[in-house]
């Protein structure tokens, strides 16, 4: 079928937006009309090559949508569904049987390895399935393992950064991190994915949620959404005010930048027994340095991918808060049509704009 997709052609070229031809679903495999798509910092380091995707193809990895066709042996969900497109996991390997789906012996092939489900009208290849979904583009073909069903009288349009940056900074908090009564924790980066770590911290036992950035308006916005400090880190050592507020070490840091400088930081944070969580995406070959002997006595330093646990779970509690009024996620967003999509990567490029998300042509 055609189909409307934001296409990259080549290594740090731009989005085009262009008609395109998509396969129908495979065995185990969902066609969805996409509604609306986040747009991540992964897609950009993608586009940059920092993950290695095959271009020419179509990126996007925060999508929503509705099922419109069914592969063979599918039985999770019906035509007509509501869906956010959660990421694929084989369901066979160690880590999915034991609960952790993020950590799929087969994720890079799953997230990156591209496919042959979308062509170029002459006939050409692009890479699809770019974290299962490649939804930049008004029509995608998904796994249904991927897919997280939802009500029909929520705003689709809003649920697709649900999918993995939100998930992934209130995921390391909830599935990981899990502050005990009275501890204390430390937030590097007020973008979309600290802020989201913010308000799930806000849910959570820890008395003070400390939020480090360089950007006034991003530490207003995470003193609204829960932070009970902030830390103008343009003007201020980070380290030094953490230890001033916590009279010591914190309990638990959170890297949300993927700036090695900035994760050296969140490891000095914490002190005995803390913990230090690594969830920014850095450069390719980015190399993070400790030190041994307060790393020794004690320190965990360990890395989250995408929240952790199932999609299922961690999406609809976090739907569930949001209806509650604890989780305002829809405060971060900003709409764009799908042919301003270069408007919107600049937009959050430059900080305008915490989380921009592309609605589909109809």
């Amino acid at each position: 079928m055609k189909i409307t997709a934001a296409v990259v052609d080549e290594l740090h070229g731009p989005f085009v937006t262009r008609e395109v031809d998509l396969a129908e679903p495979a065995p185990g495999e969902v066609l969805v009309r996409v509604v609306a798509t986040g747009i991540c910092h992964t897609d950009s380091i993608t586009r940059h090559g920092d993950l290695p995707f095959p271009l020419p193809g179509v990126l996007g990895h925060e999508g929503a949508g509705v099922v419109e066709a069914l592969g063979s042996g599918v039985d999770t969900v019906r035509e007509g569904d509501h869906v956010v497109l959660g990421w694929p996991w084989c369901g066979t390997c160690r880590n999915c049987l034991d609960g952790q789906p993020r950590y799929c012996a087969k994720l890079a092939e799953l997230l990156v390895g591209g496919g042959s489900a979308l062509r170029n009208l002459d006939g050409t290849p692009l890479s699809s399935h770019f974290f299962g979904q490649s939804s930049f583009a008004t029509h995608a073909v998904v796994p249904h393992r991927g897919l997280v069903p939802v009500d029909r009288d929520l705003p689709l349009d809003l649920l697709g950064p649900l999918a993995c940056g939100l998930s992934t900074g209130a995921g390391a908090v909830l599935n990981v991190l899990r502050p005990h009564a009275g501890s204390s924790l430390v937030v590097y980066g007020a973008g979309s994915v600290g802020l989201a770590a913010v308000m799930a911290a806000r849910c959570s036992g820890a008395t003070r949620i400390i939020a480090v950035d360089r950007h006034a308006s991003r530490l207003a916005l995470a003193e609204r959404f829960g932070a009970t400090d902030t830390i103008d880190a343009a003007t201020t050592d980070p380290v030094a005010a953490v230890h001033e507020i916590c009279g010591g070490p914190a309990d638990f840091s959170l890297e949300c930048t993927g700036i090695v400088s900035v994760c050296r930081q969140a490891a000095d944070s914490v002190g005995m027994r803390g913990v230090c969580a690594l969830i920014g995406g850095a450069p390719a070959d980015a190399r993070v340095e400790l030190d041994h002997l307060s790393t020794l006595w004690g320190k965990r330093v360990i890395g989250i991918l995408g929240g952790e646990g199932r999609s299922i779970p961690l999406i609809t509690t976090l739907i569930e808060l949001y209806k509650q009024g604890r989780f305002p996620f829809d405060e971060l967003v900003e709409y764009f049509p799908l042919e301003k999509i270069e408007d919107a990567f600049a937009a959050a490029h430059g900080g305008e704009v915490l989380k921009p998300v592309l609605r589909m042509p109809r």
